[in-house]
C-alpha cells in the first residue's frame, strides 16, 4: 500500500496513475488490470485503466494500426476526460479510417456527441509518389515487386502500415499496381 499527495496533475504510485485537480491524500492497492478508483469527494470518481500510459503510447503508435485499434478498444472502457481527449484526437486525425471509426464508436458508447469525419480521398500521406519512386530507384533495375514491398516495409513502416490498414484485402493488388506504374526517372 502506498500513500501520496497530488496537486494539479498526474502522480505515479508504483504501477498506478492518479489524476486530480485537487490536493488530497490517497491510498492505493493495485493488482494487474485493476481499475484505479478515487473516492475522495473532490475527485468526482475519476478513474483510469492501470495501464493507461502504455495504452496512450499504443494509441499514438503510427507504425501499427492494429495496435492502435486494440488500444482504442481498451481505452473506451474507461469514461475519463483524458481518455475522451485521446479518442477524439484519434477520431479526427488518424490516417487509417478503420481506426477513426473505432474511436468514434468508443466515444459514442461513452455518451459523447461526436460526428464521424469523412473518409480522406487521394494520398493519405503527403508526397507518397515521390517516396515510392525513391524506394524504387534505390533497388536494382530488375528488382521484383516483393523486393520493393519488403524495402517499403523496412524503410517506411508508417506508409506501409497506413495503406495496409486503409486498403485491407486489396493492399497487395494496390501496391503492385502502384509499383508497376512508378517511373524510374
Amino acid at each position: 500500500m502506498e500513500k501520496g499527495i497530488i496537486k494539479n496533475g498526474i502522480s505515479h504510485f508504483g504501477n498506478g496513475i492518479i489524476i486530480s485537480d485537487y490536493m488530497f491524500d490517497i491510498r492505493i492497492t493495485k493488482t494487474e488490470g485493476e481499475m484505479i478508483h478515487l473516492n475522495n469527494k473532490e475527485t468526482k470518481g475519476i478513474e483510469l485503466p492501470a495501464n493507461y500510459e502504455e495504452l496512450k503510447k499504443s494509441a499514438n503508435r503510427k507504425s501499427n494500426w492494429r495496435e492502435r485499434l486494440d488500444a482504442i478498444e481498451e481505452l473506451g472502457q474507461a469514461k475519463n476526460k483524458q481518455v475522451i481527449d485521446i479518442l477524439t484526437h484519434i477520431m479526427n486525425n488518424d490516417s487509417v479510417y478503420k481506426v477513426q471509426e473505432a474511436a468514434y464508436r468508443q466515444l459514442k458508447s461513452l455518451g459523447e456527441d461526436v460526428q464521424l469525419p469523412a473518409r480522406k480521398k487521394g494520398e493519405l500521406i503527403k508526397g507518397l509518389t515521390k517516396i515510392l519512386v525513391r524506394i524504387k530507384k534505390s533497388l536494382p533495375e530488375n528488382h521484383t515487386y516483393h523486393e520493393f514491398k519488403d524495402k517499403l516495409q523496412k524503410m517506411r513502416m508508417d506508409i506501409y502500415d497506413t495503406y495496409e490498414g486503409e486498403k485491407g484485402a486489396d493492399f497487395d493488388k494496390w501496391l503492385e499496381n502502384t509499383w508497376s506504374a512508378l517511373s524510374k526517372r
